[in-house]
């Protein structure tokens, strides 16, 4: 086995360049990560030249335990044992009755029962599965979305996605979609200071959505990141939340909360959404739910699950393995209550990485919730702007970001231009590594100072 999967003669660079001659262009990571993966294990990993690096990236948060946790690989090995088919399509099986329990009681609340509808494997088709159910429940078309925001790439989902780069050149994009501009901890759409920023959203959003002279007829539904993740690691005000839940239901509008990357203790909280005790009307997961396997489930309020048997289908909604792995994660976070860890240990986290920003001039900002944490890089010489913000600086940050890996430590960026260095270790890093994680990045601030 270690002879197929490792050729000693070739090292990261012989690797990229055979990776270059069988792909497409479109692959993203390996421009910004130039190395091939041999092992890993937890937050670590070590590549075919044997260097280690501190992983914080997770598979982009799928990897909630890290890589290869003993509970999730021998989930794997009791499902092959099991004689269990590795495909049902929507057709249940004793462990997927297991994982639907569990998901079920997680999201019952005391005036709300969701059921659970299975869909393929990404969290972009669950969007999908969002969006046609909510113009099926209230016959419109619209769907209001936020600049910043990342739904997925397929068709529908890239139409609501804010990022325009994906979208050059695609014709014919899902219609009826409009944009309002989301609230940034550091730079407010209206040029404002943050604390007056909050109402001018709050105002902007109720009077775009009431005036008789907006143009914009009633949406089906209104979609949004609680933490926006590829916009920079925006956390929405707890205050706007709640205004934004209290109009769509005075309007009978559907909430549709995408929880892709900030699902399953993320936060801090088995849901991001709970931070503000709202109550949405559909919750679209994906990425840890199925603990580091593909896997995508929307809860829906019971009233809304208005589909027809096959109204949306597909061929991988029935991953046992996914469902293996994902259970066993699961009962990982509850049992060991990695949601209060996450967001003790990401509050230290946070306040290590303030003190930085005072000693590098560059940060200009560490904001997010729990261990999903994004540093904005500015230019400190340029002027400041409007709503008291300094220039963003992507130069820098694909600077720093190149030192950090350069360092052992895998980090991604986000928000406009690739300026927020985005930080999404393993739930369940312990404090030591944590301070590793530090040290590197300090390194890699001092190179580009």
């Amino acid at each position: 086995m270690d002879t197929i999967l490792l050729d000693e003669t070739l090292d990261n660079e012989c690797y990229l360049y055979r990776q270059d001659q069988f792909e497409s262009k479109v692959r993203s990571y390996p421009r910004k990560l130039p190395f091939a993966i041999q092992s890993a294990k937890g937050a670590w990993i070590t590549d075919v030249e044997g260097n280690e690096y501190l992983d914080c990236l997770s598979g982009a948060g799928t990897l909630a335990l890290g890589h290869n946790h003993p509970v999730v690989t021998e989930s794997i090995k009791q499902l092959l044992d099991s004689h269990l088919p590795m495909h049902t399509l929507d057709i249940t099986t004793p462990l997927k009755d297991k994982f639907s329990e569990f998901m079920y009681e997680l999201l019952a609340t005391s005036s709300d029962e969701y059921c659970l509808q299975f869909c393929g494997p990404t969290g972009a088709d669950a969007v999908e599965a969002a969006i046609k159910l909510a113009k099926q429940v209230t016959k419109r078309s619209g769907i209001v979305s936020f600049s910043g925001g990342y739904h997925g790439m397929t068709h529908g989902a890239l139409a609501i996605t804010g990022n325009l780069a994906p979208k050059q050149d695609i014709e014919g994009l899902m219609g009826s979609v409009q944009f309002l501009p989301y609230p940034n901890m550091y730079r407010c759409a209206f040029g404002l200071p943050f604390e007056q920023s909050i109402h001018a959203h709050m105002h902007y959003f109720e009077n775009f959505l009431k005036d008789a002279e907006s143009g914009v007829v009633k949406p089906a539904a209104v979609i949004l990141e609680v933490v926006q993740g590829e916009g920079g690691v925006n956390p929405a005000p707890i205050e706007w939340l709640k205004h934004v839940r209290q109009v769509t239901k005075e309007l009978g509008i559907l909430l549709i909360i995408d929880e892709v990357q900030t699902g399953f203790c993320r936060t801090g909280r088995w849901f991001a959404y709970q931070h503000a005790d709202i109550d949405p009307d559909m919750i679209v997961m994906s990425k840890a739910i199925g603990g580091g396997l593909p896997l995508a489930v929307l809860g829906i309020k019971k009233q809304y699950d208005v589909w027809q048997a096959g109204n949306h289908s597909g061929t991988f909604r029935g991953n046992q393995l996914a469902m293996a792995t994902g259970l066993a994660t699961l009962n990982y976070l509850k049992d060991n209550h990695v949601a209060e860890y996450v967001s003790k240990i990401g509050t230290w986290f946070m306040s290590q990485l303030k003190m930085r920003q005072q000693h590098y001039p560059k940060i200009g900002q560490v904001r997010g919730r729990g261990l999903m944490i994004g540093i904005e890089i500015i230019n400190p010489s340029l002027p400041k702007q409007n709503d008291g913000s300094y220039p963003a600086d992507s130069d820098a940050a694909a600077k720093i970001q190149q030192a950090c890996f350069k360092h052992g430590l895998v980090i991604e960026k986000g928000g406009r231009g690739g300026t927020v260095l985005r930080l999404l270790p393993p739930l369940n890093i312990t404090k030591d590594e944590l301070q590793q994680v530090l040290q590197r990045l300090d390194r890699a601030l001092e190179d580009n100072r």
